[in-house]
């Protein structure tokens, strides 16, 4: 029997799973400063960059810097958040991130790490006070709360934020003509229109469209969000070697387009192009990490139990170590005010 006929919808029961966004950084614009691509294109690039500012009200820098920073004299570190807000499911405010990545950024030896942070991670959430899943943050309080979340659980500076949706990433695989990657295993998967089981995958390396590259991204049917949280490490690094390749010079339009109202970032588009050193350097380096736990059941008030992710805390202090060593801080500078309270504390005045 052929692929074509293995493509034939199996009656399954229809999950109502959140669409996983996937991830888009700013990698793809690294070489427009440098390589010159011509007047048109980097008007094209700073234009689009400057549509998707979004400045957070209230945030000049981090609370944990004493200073601002600056990408291209600092080692810095950005959040990507993954949303779905699509018309189709219409969530308006209540928006939880589908996808989280932290990466820091050493300007030095131009390296990236870059860690998936599981969406149901347990974790302290400042702007309600209390434990709750990673992925509620953002209904709480959009992406300040989201990253002040962020920045209590690694205790680093997150420094600038990137969000996109599910759209951007479609069009960007698209345009870069698909990308390869290496399928673990056969699946089915709904599609961004949530149509059930509409991509059936084959195990083995292959040339993915951006449909097929998001249901490989998203899908966790045969395995954990800690696995898909590894694709979709492996797909960044797919989608930044593709778009920094010769054969994407001529698609950069595409690229552009593909974005356009699908991302929102505090990055200026000088921010931006500091970073082009990052991948024509050499051999792009990324080092991707990942967060060990176990899964936790707990139970609510009314009777009802909730799946969580239970970070396990000797691991997590082994990549907050290795993260704080890649931005090169021992420990984050706090406020004056927090200062004064710690003397308060250790001498009881």
């Amino acid at each position: 029997m052929d692929r074509q006929q293995f493509k034939k919808k199996r009656i399954m029961k229809p999950r109502k799973r959140r669409i996983l966004f996937f991830i888009l950084i700013p990698i793809l614009f690294l070489s427009l400063s440098g390589v010159g691509y011509g007047t048109y294109l980097y008007k094209q690039a700073k234009d689009t960059l400057s549509d998707s500012y979004k400045k957070i009200d209230g945030r000049d820098k981090s609370d944990k810097r004493t200073d601002m920073v600056n990408p291209e004299d600092d080692h810095v570190s950005i959040l990507v958040m993954g949303v779905d807000d699509s018309d189709k499911r219409d969530y308006g405010t209540a928006i939880r991130t589908d996808a989280l990545l932290l990466a820091t950024l050493n300007k030095e030896d131009k390296s990236i790490k870059l860690v998936s942070i599981p969406r149901d991670t347990y974790t302290y959430i400042p702007e309600v006070g209390y434990d709750d899943k990673i992925n509620h943050a953002h209904v709480f309080g959009g992406e300040k709360a989201t990253i002040e979340t962020v920045e209590e659980l690694f205790d680093i500076p997150v420094d600038y934020y990137v969000k996109v949706n599910f759209y951007a990433f479609i069009d960007l695989v698209d345009a870069l003509g698909g990308i390869t990657v290496d399928v673990p295993y056969e699946f089915y998967e709904q599609d961004s229109k949530d149509k059930s089981d509409a991509i059936h995958l084959y195990p083995g390396e292959q040339t993915l469209d951006g449909e097929e590259a998001l249901a490989l991204a998203r899908t966790r049917k045969l395995d954990s969000d800690v696995e898909r949280g590894k694709r979709q490490q492996e797909i960044l690094k797919a989608i930044a070697t593709k778009a920094l390749s010769v054969d994407a010079l001529t698609k950069y339009d595409e690229l552009l387009s593909a974005i356009g109202d699908n991302m929102t970032t505090d990055l200026t588009f000088n921010n931006i192009t500091s970073f082009w050193k990052y991948g024509t350097s050499g051999r792009l380096n990324i080092e991707t990490l990942t967060l060990e736990g176990e899964d936790l059941y707990l139970n609510n008030s009314d009777g009802s139990r909730k799946y969580v992710y239970n970070l396990d805390p000797i691991a997590l202090d082994e990549t907050i170590a290795t993260l704080k060593d890649h931005l090169e801080i021992s420990n984050p500078t706090i406020s004056n005010e927090d200062e004064e309270d710690e003397i308060e504390d250790e001498t009881g005045i």
